[in-house]
């Protein structure tokens, strides 16, 4: 039977994001108490939050990440969509030009769930936060951790009036993002640097809110220019996310040479961005008919780093690393969120069965987690180390080796559904990589598409009438 920390040491959760509140709900009922501490004064509803400036820039939820966080707050689906939040079938809602042309519009293998990230984070944090052994320290920053090299018994942290203090701890979870402290704090434990990898694409990104236009408010399909990283020079992309209340979300990025303009918050080179530098002008056409609802919110903040945890040859007992505090991928590939759904199932699941505390569960737990965050990280890096001096080293001959697959494999999908869908498994994080690797998808890939690559964007006539394009 599993034991409970006793109350005076509760489970303390550290970072109130995506991660952070999924962890929660992931021990709650495991423990006495949940303590999720917190540095910005979190808002009641849906509301931006200084420690969260990604929230401007567009955000999907793979469905691989919906299943996992369904398996921790069942019917969390059913209320993002009564608040707003859009369900998209992929690839039938999804208009997306590749490096290699058109993708049809195939009947639904997966989906994602599209909304602001506003509404995502306040839609789990109330149901989280309903259940009263959660409670969350606002304002309240962390010091560092307190115990040895081998268990880890609390935090420290400073309160909003700077007074500092230990919080005893049965287990902490650090979900602090991309900012993670953890390796400084590990090693004034006494324990070892982690091996860590960046990738970085050098890529900007720039991000706009728009009202639709009043007939393209409800079913509007997704759309995406993808870049060509076969082209010379640097790769340009944007999507077009339909979320709540009528809004288009618009992000449009490049590499290093070709970022869009961060000079000009009133949006005035948006529309010309999308239009003129993207390998097609369908979303700049779209947008030059919606109308603004924000400025341009830009950022550089899109490294693909990861720490490899799970390698090294000590780990203290009761920490755990989630989410962009163990990996942050660039944005563009859309899976911080998926992630961080899997990683806190899989830290539920393993101390469900082990029981809170158990001698080498932490351990465990990283390792597992380790799965998830490496799927997510190959097919992000997999096209990003491509980039001029996105690593130092370059890419591989196994990465030259991969991308080739790949983009075959992207090809044949134009006009293949059954690769699609092979293709959607594993882009959902809903299955691993091996799926690619069998005989009848190779074959598939040595064949090619078995229809002819589309000429225009495989909008319907009733969709381009209602964004006023025809």
């Amino acid at each position: 039977m599993t034991e409970s920390p006793s109350p005076a040491r509760p489970v303390v959760v550290l970072g109130g994001s995506h991660t952070g509140m999924l962890a929660a709900a992931a021990l709650t009922g495991l423990a006495g108490r949940v303590v999720v501490v917190e540095r910005d004064a979190l808002p009641e509803g849906p509301a931006p939050r200084k420690g969260l400036p990604q929230a401007r820039h567009a955000h999907m939820l793979w469905s691989g990440g919906v299943r996992a966080m369904e398996e921790l707050l069942p019917g969390i689906t059913g209320t993002l969509l009564a608040a707003g939040a859009r369900r998209a079938p992929v690839t039938t809602d999804m208009v997306v030009y590749s490096a290699h042309g058109w993708f049809r519009r195939w009947p639904e293998s997966h989906h994602v769930i599209l909304a602001g990230r506003d509404l995502l984070d306040a839609t789990v944090r109330a149901r989280v936060l309903a259940d009263e052994r959660v409670e969350v320290l606002g304002g309240t920053e962390v010091l560092g951790l307190v115990g040895t090299a081998d268990t880890v018994t609390g935090v420290r942290v400073r309160e909003a009036d700077g007074r500092e203090r230990t919080i005893e701890a049965g287990t902490v979870v650090d979900a602090t993002g991309r900012a993670s402290a953890a390796p400084r704090w590990l090693a004034e434990l006494g324990l070892p640097a982690p091996e860590q990898r960046e990738v970085d694409s050098g890529l900007a990104y720039a991000s706009r809110l728009y009202l639709a236009p009043e007939q393209a408010r409800d079913g509007f399909p997704v759309v995406s220019v993808q870049p060509d990283a076969r082209e010379p020079g640097p790769g340009r992309s944007g999507f077009l996310l339909p979320i709540e209340d009528g809004r288009w979300i618009v992000t449009l990025n490049g590499t290093r040479g070709g970022e869009p303009s961060a000079a000009n918050a009133s949006g005035d080179d948006f529309v010309r961005f999308a239009r003129k530098e993207l390998r097609h002008p369908l979303i700049g056409d779209l947008i030059a008919r919606a109308e603004p609802l924000s400025d341009v919110a830009f950022t550089r903040t899109t490294v693909n780093r990861r720490y490899f945890y799970e390698r090294t040859r000590a780990w203290p007992e009761n920490f755990t690393v989630l989410g962009d505090a163990l990996a942050a991928y660039n944005p563009v590939y859309g899976h911080g969120l998926a992630v961080g759904a899997q990683s806190a199932l899989i830290l539920r699941d393993l101390t469900r069965r082990h029981g809170l505390g158990a001698p080498g569960l932490a351990r465990r737990v990283q390792k597992a987690v380790a799965r998830p965050v490496a799927a997510a990280w190959d097919l992000a890096t997999g096209q990003d180390v491509f980039y001029t001096e996105s690593e130092q080293e370059g890419p591989t001959s196994r990465d030259r080796l991969v991308a080739a697959y790949v983009s075959r494999l992207m090809y044949t999908a134009t006009g293949n559904g059954r690769i699609a869908r092979r293709v959607t498994d594993v882009t959902s994080l809903e299955r691993r990589a091996e799926v690619l690797l069998s005989p009848t998808v190779g074959l598939a890939a040595v064949m090619g598409p078995l229809k002819p690559t589309l000429s225009e964007p495989p909008l319907t006539a009733e969709e381009l009438k209602k964004a006023g394009l025809q």
